[in-house]
């Protein structure tokens, strides 16, 4: 296995801490200048988001720098534990009285003055699991189609659970990862292919048999049809990212998170800052995640390389997860695609999906530096 000196002189990866830490604080200016409003109104305090997003900061430093401790072997014997407490996470908040239901969702877990969401969990939980798995039974995978059933099995359970609360992209984000993870474990691409199709027709079914998910379609292709109604919020994010033009109105300037952009500071948090910072603002975000995810890429191409299947596969994970969300978070709200619930990472309010987004980013900073150790040879 990777070497886990864990000798002090080792420092963290520049470029990817760097990169990391850019998005924190554009996520921290975003959502202080998205939440201004929205907070003195209903918190008679225009900083209680701000506030509450630094504390979620902190906690998710303090569990980053945790799971950066822990050795990659320990995740690789406790991937079936992680799952477990995945799977009974995602059935407690089902409970009635247990989860708290907001705006018809049931996908939160009250914890004191805090809540934890069951499905960012499950995403990290399944890349970890699945990366065990492909190690494994790297034969099966490869050559034999029953060696995709195990884990498809899995998925196909989260995912039902997932589809309970209803969280549908989370279901989205967790399909794609685990298939992803599957086609760069040696997976035959018909296999692949075969499950994507079955998962394209689950979900053009899904769609049809759920009215709000058929209205969500309908808005997103002609949002104009109902512009008081279903295509509301995104006309209103189409607006603020046409104020923003190419250097955008001045940060704090946005006249779309003053009661006109709904979740203005959660999901739509982008389009604030597209109209605050206008299109070279939103464009280094981009840049930002690109270069992110192909860092990520890149350390587990490198242990891959050194014949460290498992560390390569989490890389590979956490980037498909890290991408995804982006891609769809942003996708959303520039109306490529139809209205989904994902945050995104480093950036939009919500402490579950910072701590474990900063969770994921630990054991990736953890694995390249275990390569580096190993290819300096202090393994």
């Amino acid at each position: 296995m990777i070497g886990v000196s864990a000798q002090p002189h080792i420092r963290l990866d520049p470029m990817l801490s760097g990169i990391s830490v850019a998005l924190v604080l554009v996520g921290l200016v975003a959502i202080a200048s998205a939440s201004v409003g929205y907070g003195e109104w209903h918190f008679n305090n225009p900083w209680h988001h701000t506030i509450r997003h630094c504390i979620y900061l902190a906690l998710a430093i303090c569990m980053g720098a945790v799971a950066y401790r822990v050795p990659v072997e320990v995740w690789q014997k406790t991937s079936g534990l992680w799952l477990l407490l995945a799977l009974a996470l995602l059935m407690l908040v089902l409970v009635p009285g247990v989860g708290r239901n907001v705006n018809g969702s049931q996908r939160w877990l009250p914890l004191g003055p805090l809540t934890v969401q069951p499905s960012e969990v499950a995403k990290f939980a399944l890349v970890i699991y699945t990366s065990s798995f492909l190690v494994r039974h790297a034969e099966a995978v490869q050559r034999h189609w029953h060696g995709l059933a195990k884990p498809v099995a899995v998925l196909g359970v989260t995912g039902l659970l997932l589809l309970m609360e209803p969280d549908f992209g989370a279901t989205v984000i967790c399909t794609g990862t685990v298939f992803g993870m599957l086609f760069l474990g040696g997976a035959r691409l018909s296999y692949v292919l075969l499950l994507v199709g079955t998962a394209i027709a689950a979900l053009v079914v899904m769609i049809v048999s759920a009215p709000y998910r058929l209205q969500r379609l309908t808005a997103y292709t002609d949002p104009w049809q109902d512009p008081f109604g279903s295509g509301f919020q995104l006309i209103q994010s189409l607006i603020a990212y046409g104020r923003g033009e190419w250097w955008g109105v001045g940060l704090g300037n946005s006249i779309q998170k003053l009661f006109y952009l709904p979740e203005a500071h959660t999901d739509f948090v982008f389009s604030i800052w597209a109209e605050e910072t206008g299109f070279f603002g939103a464009l280094l975000v981009i840049v930002l995640y690109g270069a992110l995810i192909g860092r990520i890429l890149w350390v587990g191409r490198r242990a891959e390389r050194d014949d460290e299947g498992f560390p390569a596969y989490i890389c590979y994970g956490v980037a498909l997860i890290f991408s995804g969300q982006a891609f769809v978070n942003m996708g959303v709200s520039s109306g490529l695609l139809p209205t989904k619930g994902l945050t995104l990472p480093f950036i939009s309010y919500g402490g579950s999906s910072l701590i474990m987004s900063c969770i994921m980013l630990a054991v990736v900073l953890r694995i390249e530096r275990s390569s580096r150790s190993y290819e300096g040879g202090q393994a």
